[in-house]
C-alpha cells in the first residue's frame, strides 16, 4: 500500500509507548480513536513493520501511515447546488425528499462525490461527509466536512452550540409574539426559539410564517415543539392534520440560515438562503390578518 505520511521520532526525554506518542503526529489521525482504528487495520508501520500500541518509541525511529484502501462505492449522480466550498468544508442546498444518509443508495451523502472536489489536505476524508442531518422532507443548508480535522472541529462546534442554525416554517394558526419552546423530547432537554415574521390567511386557514432557532438538536425538534404549541407545520403528515386548502408542497420547513467560525481560516461564515418558492407563492396569494 502507498505511504500517506511519514514521521521521524526526534530526541525524546522519557520512555513512551506508541499509543500515547502517536496521537496527532499524523494530520489524518487527530484523535485517539482514529489512531486505534489505524493500528487495528495495520496501517501504521514502525521501522517498516506493523506497529503495536505497546511498542516503545525511541529517537530516530520511522513511523509511517499507509493509505487505506478505498472501497468501490457507487456514487449517486444527483446534481446539488453548492453554496460554498474550499479544501476543508462545503455547504450544499439539500432538496426536500432526499435523505441525508442511511442504508439507501439515493442519499445526499452518496451524491457528494459527484458535486464536490476532492480535498488536497493530507487528512482528506475518503469522501465528503455531512456533519449534521436534515429530515428527509426538509430542504436547506447542509454543512459538509472534507477533511478529518475539520470534521472533528465542526462536531466540537455543534457540541458547544457554536453553530447557529435557523429555519423558516409555515404553521397553522396565528402566532402573535416570539416564543421560547422548552418541552422535553424523549425525556431530554430541548429548546427552540421562535420569531414571528408574518400572519396571514390563505383561503380559510389562518397561517403564520415564523423563523425557528433550535438551541438543541433533538430529532424532529422544531416539528414537535410547534405541534405541541398548537401550531403544527403545514404539510407535516407525522405531527399534523391534513389541510384541504394546501395539498401540495410537502413539508413547509426549510433550513435557511447557518453561521459559524471556519475552523481553519477562523473567518465568520454566515449564509442565508432566500425564502423557498413554495412559501412565497402561498404568502403572495394570501390576505394579511
Amino acid at each position: 500500500m502507498k505511504i500517506k505520511e511519514t514521521h521521524i521520532v526526534p530526541a525524546i526525554t522519557e520512555k513512551i509507548r506508541l499509543q500515547e506518542y502517536a496521537v496527532s503526529i499524523f494530520a489524518s489521525l487527530p484523535t485517539k480513536s482514529s489512531l486505534k482504528k489505524a493500528l487495528k487495520k495495520e496501517l501504521i508501520l514502525l521501522n517498516g513493520q506493523p506497529a503495536n500500541t505497546s511498542d516503545w518509541i525511541k529517537e530516530g525511529q520511522k513511523i509511517e501511515l499507509l493509505e487505506s484502501e478505498k472501497p468501490n462505492k457507487k456514487v449517486f449522480t444527483l446534481k446539488l447546488e453548492v453554496i460554498f466550498e474550499d479544501e476543508y468544508l462545503a455547504l450544499i442546498h439539500k432538496p426536500a425528499g432526499v435523505p441525508t444518509s442511511g442504508n439507501y443508495f439515493k442519499t445526499i451523502t452518496n451524491a457528494l462525490p459527484f458535486n464536490l472536489k476532492p480535498s488536497n489536505q493530507k487528512d482528506a476524508l475518503p469522501a465528503p461527509l455531512p456533519v449534521h442531518r436534515l429530515d428527509n422532507p426538509t430542504s436547506g443548508i447542509l454543512l459538509i466536512a472534507k477533511s478529518k480535522a475539520t470534521q472533528v472541529a465542526l462536531n466540537r462546534l455543534f457540541e458547544e452550540k457554536k453553530i447557529i442554525k435557523s429555519y423558516h416554517a409555515l404553521v397553522f394558526g396565528n402566532i402573535s409574539d416570539a416564543l421560547l419552546l422548552k418541552n422535553p423530547i424523549e425525556e431530554k432537554n430541548a429548546e427552540t426559539q421562535i420569531e414571528v415574521i408574518d400572519n396571514f390567511q390563505f383561503k380559510n386557514e389562518k397561517l403564520s410564517l415564523v423563523k425557528a432557532f433550535p438551541k438543541t438538536g433533538r430529532t424532529h425538534q422544531i416539528r414537535i415543539h410547534l405541534a405541541e404549541n398548537g401550531n403544527p407545520i403545514v404539510g407535516d403528515k407525522l405531527y399534523c392534520k391534513t389541510s384541504e386548502n394546501i395539498k401540495k408542497g410537502g413539508l413547509f420547513l426549510a433550513a435557511t440560515g447557518l453561521e459559524f467560525i471556519h475552523p481553519e481560516t477562523e473567518q465568520i461564515m454566515n449564509f442565508e438562503l432566500e425564502l423557498p418558492k413554495k412559501f412565497r407563492e402561498i404568502k403572495n396569494s394570501a390576505k394579511d390578518t
